[in-house]
Formats: structure tokens, C-alpha cells, sequence
């Protein structure tokens, strides 16, 4: 009886957020270990159908580097890396490509499907819904004091977002977007999903961006959790030391969509069952949300 009285609890206690959320979209970064976990995997399917159900309306946008590395050392191809970012010449984007979009988008889409859910899977080719732009990156060479402009190939940033693919399709269906973009000139482009889901969240101006990692959440110094960091508090945590690594391009992608219009920012460990409903629907959430 009393665990079924906690349930209730849990229950009552998630009733203002499903009230405040309703017929609100949320854009949530899908990668990391959840994407590797088959209990993780079920569980995240399940989350974002019960999400479904109570009248949000989830976005998912989805990673895939670990897959993406193993079918290219499958068919030997040798990937370079530059801080920390692949080297993508026309034959590797082809199986970005093929990974991203096909294989890796469709998993998620069929697992949604299976626990109940009505998926459709995209990339940013369809409907040209991520129109993209090469990224050249700047790297600093100390012992000359110049910057050398690396040509990283077929990597790209985003240049805009056709929100109307997304609308047409949110009502009924849950998205699931892969992070390949499109040029003017119809070359496919390898994106950052971190950036693809913060750029899809600012068009759409949605109430919430979510960003699934393997870290429990931002830290401070000491190893505690830092619930919430406001945007004026960004620059100051990079320059003492408290965001380091990769967490800082993380930061820096929530705080640039809570500044186009997205409601809050949030990082959480993704290695945690339920982890979204934690956050979201919990009076004290589990990670660390970024604020206006």
C-alpha cells in the first residue's frame, strides 16, 4: 500500500508541470550512452510517448558518433580528427550519411513506434528543413602566432531552419530529426546535434531545449551540482574555471537558445532512467537548467 500511495504522490506532484506543459514543444538532444543502453532506449521510447499522450509535443533530435566510428572502421575508412570535430571528405559523409539518417534515425523512430508512439523520421534534406553552411575552423598555431584555416569538409553549421516541415507534422507526429543539413547547393552537411537541436528550438521558439550527455550535470569546483546557471553567470563560470572541456559548448548552446526565445535550457545525464520526466516534471529536477 505504501508504495502504491508513493506512486500517487509522484503522480500529484507531476500534475502542475503536465498543466503548464500542455501543448507546449520541447526539443530534446537524444544521444550518449541512452542511445546505447537497451533499457535506457526503452525507457527514453517510453518517455517521449507518455509525453505524447498528455499533449506536449516532443522534438527529438538525435547524435551518432560511436556508430558512425564503427561502420567507418568496418570498411576501413580512417577518420581524422580536429579538436575533437571529424574530418569529413565526400566519401565518409556518405556514411555519416547512411548511419545518421538511416540507420540510427530509423532505430529511434521504430522504438518510439513499438512503445506506442507515431514517429517520423527526418533529416535536413527533407523538405530542406536545415539549410546548411560549410564550417571552417580557426586554429590557433602558437609558435607563429597566426591562425591556420582548416577546411574540415563536408562538416557544416546551421544558416536557418524550415520550422513549416516541423509545424506541419508536431500535431500528430513526433519528429525525429537527424543532424545532416543541406546546402544551397544540395551538398550534404555532418552537424553538431547540440547545435541542431538548440538552432530547431530557438525557430520554433520552444518552451523548453533539453541536452542528454554522460555527465550528471554542471559542477562546481567543489563537485556539486549547480541547478541553475542565469545567462550573466556564463562568462564569469568560463573565465574561474568552473566550465571546462566539453561542457562549456553545451553551455554555450543552451544559453545562445534561452537568448532566441526558448524558455529554459537544460543539461542532464542521460545514463538515468526516466531522466527527462525527472526534470521535467519534479519540483527539484535532477540537472542543471539555464535561465534568462
Amino acid at each position: 500500500m505504501e508504495e502504491l500511495i508513493r506512486k500517487a504522490d509522484v503522480l500529484i506532484e507531476s500534475l502542475p508541470y503536465i498543466k503548464r506543459f500542455y501543448g507546449k514543444t520541447i526539443v530534446i538532444k537524444y544521444g550518449g550512452h541512452a542511445m546505447v543502453d537497451d533499457e535506457l532506449k526503452n525507457g527514453f521510447a517510453r518517455d517521449i510517448v507518455l509525453m505524447k499522450y498528455i499533449g506536449i509535443k516532443p522534438v527529438i533530435v538525435h547524435g551518432g558518433g560511436p556508430q558512425i566510428g564503427e561502420m567507418l572502421k568496418k570498411l576501413n575508412i580512417e577518420s581524422e580528427f580536429v579538436s575533437g570535430m571529424r574530418v569529413t571528405d565526400t566519401e565518409t559523409m556518405n556514411v555519416v550519411e547512411m548511419v545518421l539518417a538511416g540507420k540510427v534515425n530509423k532505430d529511434i523512430v521504430r522504438l518510439i513506434n513499438k512503445n506506442g508512439g507515431n514517429a517520423i523520421g527526418l533529416s535536413g534534406k527533407d523538405g530542406n528543413l536545415i539549410r546548411a553552411e560549410k564550417l571552417m575552423m580557426e586554429e590557433g598555431i602558437e609558435y607563429i602566432r597566426t591562425p591556420e584555416i582548416i577546411d574540415l569538409g563536408h562538416v557544416g553549421k546551421v544558416k536557418s531552419i524550415n520550422v513549416d516541415v516541423i509545424d506541419n507534422i508536431v500535431d500528430r507526429h513526433i519528429p525525429v530529426i537527424a543532424p545532416v543539413g543541406v546546402s544551397d547547393d544540395y551538398e550534404a552537411y555532418n552537424i553538431n546535434a547540440d547545435l541542431v537541436a538548440g538552432s530547431i528550438a530557438s525557430a520554433l521558439k520552444a518552451e523548453k531545449l533539453i541536452l542528454l550527455t554522460d555527465v550528471p550535470y554542471v559542477m562546481d569546483k567543489d563537485k556539486n551540482r549547480i541547478a541553475t546557471i542565469k545567462l550573466g553567470m556564463v562568462e564569469g563560470m568560463k573565465k574561474d574555471g568552473t566550465l571546462t572541456g566539453g561542457m562549456i559548448p553545451k553551455v554555450d548552446c543552451g544559453a545562445d537558445a534561452v537568448r532566441n526565445g526558448v524558455s529554459k535550457a537544460h543539461i542532464i545525464d542521460g545514463r538515468t532512467s526516466h531522466s527527462v520526466l525527472l526534470e521535467m516534471f519534479t519540483d527539484h529536477g535532477i540537472g542543471t537548467q539555464i535561465v534568462e
